[in-house]
């Protein structure tokens, strides 16, 4: 993987206004966030999940970001984020890279604001996702591997003057993802562990940045896939480091690389990351299908599947909030992901 590659994603954001003294996100920020957000995204609702507590031997609750708008949490940072840029960021138009949730809700956000958007993903993007952020209005460009994708968005970027919204290494991002984790608190007062799946970091980023410091007595607890341990291998080198290959079936956890910002997020805040493996998803997928009657994706599915495949280790009977971080399953994917496991 090339230098350009690695910095790109890692640095190629810029912010022009400072959130708060502190170099990570502040509980205010989180709470700001949440009144730019608000009416402009769901709140959603936090359902029990009991049969699926009897099996990881929890009290266990899912917080379902899978019915949010666009089918993920991610408009909760868009939003955020576009209400932070001036005038003229906003006139040139937007552009992004993603696999596919970033780039639905950008692309929405942005037809609600009246703003130009392009987005660029790899040729292998989920089908589904691509349809959506079309539908929504974005220009779509497919391109090539993610590291081609990545040379494409800086070009265009480039020659169009367009803003770059980046997909998680950004305060005003992570502070509106951080509102899943206030809405978690509101309705679990009491929750002992929250388990987050992690792609590039955002979201627990936020949830933590939230939970941490409203009860500092709450674990927080990220989870990877096997094929893509980009926070897992940043944490090993004390640094964000590129994935050399990613190959997971969860896409939506496919950043190739953590950010600077997220990293040190996570070192500061979260518990413990742990992985799981394709199998552990697919099962996730299925379990939440059967016993919660949620459609997740394989992304959403994976902190419930770490919870069933015993890779986090909480109290028996605690209380436990995982997220559904989306629900984004093209049918056909869904087919082959269910095929792993026994019905």
């Amino acid at each position: 993987m090339d230098d350009s590659f690695q910095q790109g994603l890692r640095l190629d954001v810029t912010v022009s206004v400072c959130m708060s003294a502190s170099p990570l996100v502040s509980l205010d920020d989180v709470r700001r966030a949440r009144e730019v957000i608000a009416g402009r995204v769901h709140r959603t609702p936090l359902f029990s999940a009991t049969l699926l507590g009897r099996q990881t031997g929890t009290r266990l609750f899912l917080k379902a970001e899978n019915l949010q708008k666009t089918g993920s949490f991610k408009p909760r940072g868009v939003f955020n984020k576009l209400h932070s840029l001036t005038s003229e960021e906003k006139r040139r138009g937007l552009i992004t890279i993603s696999a596919g949730n970033h780039a639905q809700a950008l692309a929405y956000a942005a037809a609600v604001e009246g703003l130009r958007c392009v987005v660029v993903m790899p040729e292998s993007a989920n089908p589904t996702k691509v349809a959506a952020s079309r539908g929504y209005g974005a220009e779509v460009v497919l391109h090539g591997s993610v590291h081609e994708a990545l040379e494409k968005m800086h070009e265009l970027r480039e020659s169009r003057g367009l803003t770059l919204v980046h997909p998680y290494n950004d305060p005003f991002m992570i502070a509106g993802q951080g509102t899943v984790g206030l809405e978690i608190l509101e309705d679990l007062p009491d929750v002992d562990v929250v388990v987050v799946p992690v792609g590039g970091g955002g979201l627990i980023s936020g949830i933590a940045a939230a939970v941490k410091r409203a009860r500092p007595s709450t674990r927080v607890i990220g989870v990877e896939p096997e094929g893509a341990p980009t926070v897992t291998d940043a944490l090993r080198a004390g640094r964000p480091v590129p994935l050399e290959r990613v190959a997971t079936i969860a896409d939506g956890l496919t950043a190739p690389i953590a950010g600077d910002q997220t990293l040190a997020h996570v070192r500061a805040l979260v518990d413990e990351v742990v992985l799981v493996s394709d199998e552990e998803i697919a099962e996730g997928v299925r379990a939440v299908l059967q016993y919660a009657k949620l459609l997740a994706e394989p992304a959403g599915a994976a902190g419930i599947a770490a919870l069933l495949a015993r890779r986090v280790a909480v109290p028996a009977d605690a209380r436990v909030a995982a997220v559904v971080s989306g629900g984004n399953a093209d049918l056909a994917r869904l087919q082959q992901v269910l095929s792993r496991v026994s019905l």
